[in-house]
């Protein structure tokens, strides 16, 4: 196109100069207005062609900046796709009817508030198979308090270390290999499949404003330990088999069994002693309706810090029964738990002379344990706007059920019955009221009410 320019000018130049010294010629005058006209009319076409031609450049440049930007947007979008976060938590507060000690028989009532727990969770998805979880919970407002055993002392004996008022603790940091539904493998500090409350844990899953005291008398709450498990889904059939480290004896108590034997409070886990746990459900809890048996099987000495006080494995076993029917807006939940502990008379006495501990009344154990619980509850959307679930539920424990040699005291043997309201200003939020009574299986202990109101959330993105 500079070029066809270039010849034109040099045309037109031409043409003057040889019109300034010669006198025009009509006929060729004529002849070189014409040429010069069709060389315009060239000149235009090649210009509105030469236009088009940029505008279609633009228009491809746009495009190009476009796919460039869009191309730089997925790839930033992908990146960040592969991290999840999700989070939960309640505050509640409480007005229960308190006994001083095991040997009062006037309760006090006191109120308190509870900043429960907030938790937060991190994923990454690494590809289609492999992922991660890190999940950290904050307990009462927070903590830093740590129990290790110094051997160095004359007798060896436990401290503790107090720097704050609640708990921060790792409730689940895993890492899954997941190749298909039909399998896969998880390991780090996994949750283990023992107690509805390792399932359903979040404010929304469960009914009563605090998790289930029952498993609490027995169980760890949302029982983790470190190990390795496998995982499966086939034909709505759900398994779970793992090995992990096992519980410490030295901290098994009266009012709560084996519960306070969860390594967690201790700087390092003893690892002598491993447990096994296994779990099949048909149907997912999670999702609505369910069964599922759960087992768990673990010596316990072997983890003790002074494992020469008892010569006996300690063994723990563990069986759970579950069941839920979520249908319509009929909400039916349930759970049996039955354990038993080996040589707990030799465990007793030997919490009773370790150094440090100091049970006290706290020393003797069940050999044998029980407790359940069944909550019911009706969704009352489909006859009010009012998002509401209204409830009724009875708790029981007995972490004293048998004992090796003597009689056992009924002191612990509880039972918990109540009736409340879950109400949910949008479906991540969730408000309850619960009132209800306590019943102690000693006739010298009167009944004693309680009332509690909680505010729970749940989100992920």
């Amino acid at each position: 196109m500079k070029t066809k320019l270039s010849l034109l000018a040099i045309c037109v130049a031409g043409l003057n100069s040889h019109y300034a010294f010669a006198a025009p010629d009509p006929v060729k005058l004529q002849q070189a207005i014409a040429k010069q006209e069709l060389e315009l009319k060239q000149l235009k076409k090649d210009l509105a062609e030469l236009a088009a031609q940029q505008n279609v450049q633009r228009e491809e440049q746009k495009k190009q900046a476009k796919v460039i930007e869009v191309a730089k947007q997925e790839a930033t979008e992908s990146k960040f796709s592969k991290f999840s976060f999700k989070s939960y938590g309640s505050v509640n507060y409480t007005s229960d009817e308190y006994y001083q000690n095991v040997q009062d028989t006037t309760p006090e009532r006191r109120g308190r508030f509870d900043l429960e727990r907030i938790v937060t969770e991190f994923g990454y998805q690494f590809n289609d198979e492999w992922d991660m979880e890190v999940e950290i919970e904050y307990e009462h407002g927070g903590t830093g308090a740590a129990l290790e055993y110094d051997g160095f002392d004359e007798f060896g004996e436990f401290e503790s270390e107090i720097e704050a008022g609640g708990e921060v603790m790792i409730e689940k940091a895993q890492l899954r290999y997941r190749p298909s539904d039909a399998f896969g493998v998880k390991f780090g500090n996994i949750h283990l499949p023992i107690g509805l409350s390792s399932i359903l844990h979040k404010p929304d899953q469960y009914l009563t404003v605090l998790r289930h005291r029952s498993e609490a008398a027995v169980l760890p709450a949302v029982w983790n330990e470190t190990g390795v498990g496998v995982f499966g889904e086939v034909a709505n059939f759900h398994y779970q088999a793992q090995v992990v480290s096992g519980l410490n004896s030295e901290y098994f108590r009266t009012y709560d069994w084996v519960a306070s034997g969860h390594q967690k409070r201790f700087e390092h886990v003893n690892a002598d002693d491993l447990a096994y746990a296994v779990r099949l459900d048909y149907g997912s809890f999670k999702e609505g309706s369910a069964i599922g048996v759960a087992y768990y099987y673990g010596n316990t000495s072997g983890n003790r810090h002074k494992s020469n006080k008892v010569s006996g494995d300690g063994t723990v076993s563990i069986l759970a029964l579950s069941g839920a029917y979520v249908q319509g807006p009929w909400i039916l939940r349930g759970q049996y738990l039955n354990g038993t502990l080996s040589d707990s008379d030799a465990i007793t006495q030997a919490n009773k002379t370790t150094p440090g501990l100091k049970p006290g009344n706290f020393a003797q154990l069940g050999s044998k344990s029980e407790a359940f619980f069944v909550e019911a509850g009706f969704d009352l959307t489909d006859f009010t706007s009012i998002p509401l679930t209204v409830f009724a539920n009875i708790d029981y424990s007995n972490p004293l059920a048998e004992v090796e040699t003597g009689t056992a005291t009924k002191r612990y043997e509880n039972t918990w019955t109540s009736v409340g309201v879950n109400y949910f200003p949008i479906p991540e939020i969730v408000i309850k009221a619960e009132a209800g009574r306590q019943q102690v299986a000693v006739a010298a202990i009167p009944d004693t009410n309680f009332f509690a109101l909680g505010v729970g959330y749940q989100f992920s993105l």
